[in-house]
């Protein structure tokens, strides 16, 4: 079987920082939205405004976390350093849901409020007003899959460890790479139609194109929900709906739903159903399709790239799982929690 190595692609382009001249006094950055932002010489204190920009944050350097936007379950602790797992949960600034008022954040004393992600207008507003209010500097980067070595290469040089995030980005310019390298070898007429089944029901799902079908979309799979079904990203579905789509696939993120699919007498009429074509994501410590929608995505890729075309990735993906868990999250899993990682839920 052949063996991949994602570290020894070549770094690529250069990071989406655009520095001044070195100030005694600090440094200037020109974030992903265009914005410049001037942070000290050193930067000790993140406090992430997002879960994407958590995760990010404990990938790159866990040791300037204040918190977790939302604190890891003790399933998701076990596959972490206890010394990470356990710091508090902070709430968070962005995004629906937000639960933090920026009082607290100043409260903490942070040298730098750190927002991963989207860096539409909403999201710069944002930025702009945690800034002023608080006068802590507010740096937004981008967050898209495919532009996971820039996000990681850009959070290493505001963060000052661009070591490691160069050695991050890498390995995810590797993953990249390879999976744009095997699907395009894929005919159109060959590539399975997949549906993403989200919530208790299912019926909630992710519109190619959006943030939460990145890693769909990138394998060369057809998402059933395609751009025209609605001009939100996440949308409730009919059973009819689904039903007229006919996945070949179905992707499942709700563990009571993929217990209940194959018993619901409407989703057996699903060709995927039918096929046996169920196949719940790995989500521990975080998923591995799309909450967050982060780095941790990657091997999510790696996953469903073997999933759906294994004559292409024929690797093994505990030993990659192994590897990418060992790099990016400081722990290296047991075989037990593999196991029941990749295992699917009883059904």
């Amino acid at each position: 079987m052949r063996r991949r190595d994602f570290f020894g692609f070549s770094a690529g382009a250069a990071a989406g920082l655009a520095f001044a001249p070195s100030l005694a006094e600090g440094r200037s950055v020109t974030d992903s939205a265009g914005r410049r932002i001037d942070l000290p010489d050193e930067v000790h204190r993140v406090f992430p405004a997002g879960p994407p920009a958590s995760v990010t944050l404990y990938i790159a350097a866990p040791g300037k976390m204040l918190g977790w936007t939302r604190a890891p379950g003790l399933e998701a602790q076990a596959f972490l350093p206890a010394r990470h797992a356990e710091l508090p949960e902070l709430g968070r600034l962005t995004g629906r849901g937000n639960t933090v008022n920026l009082e607290n954040v100043v409260r903490l004393m942070p040298d730098l409020v750190l927002d991963v992600g989207d860096t539409s207008p909403t999201y710069v507003s944002l930025a702009d007003r945690v800034q002023e209010q608080t006068h802590i500097p507010a740096v937004l980067i981008g967050g898209h899959l495919a532009d996971t070595p820039d996000t990681l290469r850009s959070v290493g040089t505001v963060l000052g460890v661009p070591e490691r995030a160069e050695m991050l980005a890498r390995y995810a310019e590797g993953v990249l790479s390879e999976v744009r390298k095997e699907t395009a070898k894929i005919l159109p007429a060959n590539r399975p139609s997949v549906y993403v089944a989200r919530g208790s029901h299912g019926l909630e799902t992710a519109v190619a194109g959006s943030i939460g079908s990145e890693v769909v979309d990138l394998v060369g799979a057809r998402n059933v929900a395609g751009r025209e079904t609605a001009p939100r990203t996440i949308v409730d579905v009919s059973p009819e709906q689904v039903l007229a789509w006919q996945p070949d696939v179905i992707l499942t993120v709700d563990r009571r739903f993929h217990t209940a699919i194959r018993a619901d007498p409407v989703w057996r009429e699903v060709k995927a159903v039918q096929t046996g074509n169920i196949h719940f994501v790995p989500d521990l410590p975080f998923s591995w399709l799309d909450n967050p929608p982060a780095p941790n995505r990657l091997i999510g890729l790696l996953w469903l790239a073997k999933l759906l075309y294994p004559a292409l990735f024929p690797e093994d993906i505990r030993a990659e799982a192994r590897r990418f868990y060992a790099l990016f999250y400081q722990q290296e899993p047991s075989e037990a929690q593999l196991e029941g990682l990749l295992a699917e839920p009883p059904g």
